[in-house]
């Protein structure tokens, strides 16, 4: 097959250095993408290095959501979590760091399992079950809002449940870590992120994460770093282009 006509072969590679500038890796995908539509490469890698180009979040943190993002359950991709793992290490990020995001991917999944309960909770009869105790309400006052676990339907239900659940939310995670405020952040692009969008839990996120004196453009860029998982997508299909077309 013919290279595409199009830039000459000294534009190509500057495009491929900037790609990499901005992007920190360069793919089989990638170089197949430069020869048939360099543009694609150049703007994709504009547009995709914007938010941490221009945005207030550090380096350590863009890389520590990159990381709770290529991991996720609606994700599970490896190559960009090596990457990015890298990349929050090498930026100062700590093990507790990671492995603080880590355990927050494990918890993702359980702002819809309340979300489900209340609504199961809407078509049952409650006026026979007791009202959640005094010391497991203020667990879940406590420790519910930051991670966007509305469980009153939950304890009503099921109190065992949702002790354990909290158990897990305050004593899973690592000692050390991140932040409070940085916490909210990784956890709002985990519920933002199309792959798992959640907008019942984003606004018990936002709610949180202005509380802890977070500002909105810290919280835009948190957003924003979710839109890039897209392109594994097309990573996928022009890898696929390649071994049908035999393209180098």
């Amino acid at each position: 097959m013919k290279t595409p006509a199009g830039p000459a072969d000294d534009a190509r590679e500057q495009i491929k250095q900037s790609f990499i500038a901005e992007r920190g890796y360069w793919r089989p995908w990638t170089e197949t993408m430069l020869q048939v539509c360099p543009a694609f490469v150049q703007q994709y890698a504009r547009y995709a290095g914007y938010p941490a180009r221009t945005g207030p979040l550090t380096e350590r943190m863009v890389e520590l959501i990159y990381v709770a993002l290529d991991s996720s359950s609606s994700h599970l991709f490896e190559p960009g979590l090596h990457t990015h793992m890298k990349r929050a290490l090498e930026a100062g990020a700590t093990q507790a760091d990671i492995f603080d995001v880590l355990h927050l991917v494990a918890v993702q999944g359980v702002a819809s399992v309340c979300q489900a309960t209340d609504i199961l909770a809407e078509f049952t009869d409650l006026s026979a079950m007791a009202s959640v105790d005094e010391a497991l309400q203020i667990r879940i006052d406590r420790l519910g809002p930051e991670h966007a676990l509305a469980l009153t339907s939950v304890a009503r239900l099921d109190p065992g449940y949702a002790e354990m659940l909290l158990d897990f939310v305050e004593q899973g995670r690592p000692g050390d870590g991140l932040t409070p405020a940085e916490r909210s952040l990784v956890q709002l692009a985990l519920h933002a992120c199309f792959t798992a969008f959640n907008p019942q839990a984003i606004r018990q996120i936002v709610a949180t994460a202005l509380s802890q004196e977070l500002t909105p453009a810290e919280l835009l860029q948190a957003i924003q770093l979710g839109a890039h998982l897209a392109v594994h997508g097309t990573a996928l299909g022009t890898n696929v282009f390649r071994q049908v077309q035999g393209f180098g």
